[in-house]
Formats: structure tokens, sequence, C-alpha cells
């Protein structure tokens, strides 16, 4: 990663030895503050466990999950394209992920693809691409959105379950070890309702931040929990995996 030493926290920051969203609406609107504080969970639990050797960070934004990979890998490469929203000083390559990325094979132990796959119009060749690249025992640790609004427009293509999930995942030889819903059908009608409460006057954004925060408060609790567990089998907000390069 190019210029370490300028990076800062953007979407993700880390409050109290955790990972959570940025409070700051220039780099986490605050009607996505229950989805990105529900992803930053899952990276911080995640990362620490799969990240190693060389990463490879593709459409890396302002690389906000570098604070949780950094310490458990070698070396962090960062690629983009020339079309993100997200123009940062710390990009090693621009190159466009609707064709082959510029590295040999097995170059990298863990390949980092954050919210990215919804943009990209040729899926599956990505997906080939990063068991191209993917050493064997190599991990991809991925996330994308389901129930979740459009998003860095014209950019925004498609909304996988999770049988299109294991389809890339069999079709490029990769194996699956996790493949978990985010949320439930309680943080669906929660994103959505902040979204759109944010376009009232004046008390729209505390309307959505209060909404945000009681559902997040509710399913901490056990009742809440699991009604969030039964129904994000059919209304997941959004998918995480990780799969591995077999040997």
């Amino acid at each position: 990663m190019k210029n370490p030493d300028l990076w800062k926290p953007s979407k993700y920051v880390v409050r109290r030895g955790r990972l959570r969203a940025s409070r700051d609406p220039r780099e986490v609107g605050v009607a996505s503050r229950l989805i990105v504080d529900l992803s930053a969970e899952w990276y911080d639990a995640n990362l620490k466990v799969h990240a190693r050797g060389r990463l490879l960070d593709l459409g890396c934004g302002k690389v906000p999950l570098y604070e949780s990979y950094r310490h458990y890998i070698a070396e962090s490469v960062c690629v983009d394209w020339e079309n993100t929203f997200h123009k940062n000083p710390h990009l090693d390559f621009e190159a466009d992920l609707t064709r082959a990325v510029p590295f040999p094979d097995g170059a990298f132990d863990t390949v980092i693809l954050s919210d990215v796959l919804e943009h990209i119009p040729e899926p599956e060749g990505l997906c080939r691409e990063i068991a191209r690249v993917l050493s064997p025992g190599g991990k991809l640790v991925m996330s994308v959105p389901f129930y979740y609004w459009l998003h860095e427009e014209p950019y925004d293509y498609y909304r996988y379950t999770e049988f299109a999930l294991r389809r890339f995942m069999d079709r490029s030889g990769m194996q699956l070890l996790q493949l978990q819903a985010l949320g439930g059908a309680l943080e669906v009608m929660a994103d959505v309702f902040a979204k759109n409460a944010t376009r009232m006057p004046v008390l729209g954004i505390p309307v959505a931040i209060l909404a945000q925060g009681a559902v997040a408060t509710f399913c901490r609790t056990a009742l809440g929990h699991r009604i969030s567990k039964a129904t994000g089998s059919s209304f997941p907000l959004a998918y995480f995996l990780v799969a591995i390069k077999p040997a």
C-alpha cells in the first residue's frame, strides 16, 4: 500500500478496541450506520483469523479495513478502478476489475473484496481471477449487500442470493468455509425506514438514528437475536463469506 503513513480511518473506526461504523456523515451516511456497524463486527472477528501473508485489497476505495488486517499480514496491495467514488493516495494499481487483474498466478495469500462484486457486470470472471491469483490455501474474504438500496449509480448491477455466491465459488474452484447472512427482517426494515426518514425535514436524521439504534439494541437481546437469525435466511441485509483455494 502506498503512503501508509498518510492512512486515516474512513468508513470504519476503532472504538474501545472494536471496529465500528464511523459517525462522520461524510464517511458513512446516517442511514447506513446499522449495516456498517454489523459489517464492522463481522470483519473485526474474521480478518484476525483469515488475513495473512501478502494481501490483495480489490476495489479498495479508501482502504477502510486496513486497521483490521495490518497487524496480521506481511504486505498489502491496493487496487481500484478509474471510476471509483473514493479516490485515495494509497492505490498501488489502477485496474478494470472486469478484465484480468495484473498479477501472476498464486501471488497472494489473502484477497479482500468488500462490497465490490455488486458493481462488477461479469462477476464470475472476477471470481475466477481471484482464484487464479490466490496461492494454494489462500483465502477470499468477501461481503455483498442484498436487501439494500441502489448506490454508486450507474455502477450498481446486481444483488446475489446465497445460491449465486455458492455457484460463483464452485465454478471458480474455491471451497466455501463460511457463508453467513448479516441481519434479518428487523435490520432490513430499520435500514429501509432510516434511508427514507432522512428525507424528512428537521426530524428525519434524529428519527433515522433512533430507529437504527432501537433495532440494534433489541437485536442484541436473546429474543431479538433469535428473530434476526430466523429471518436472515429469507430477508438478509447482506452476505459475508470466506472461501479457500484448495491446496
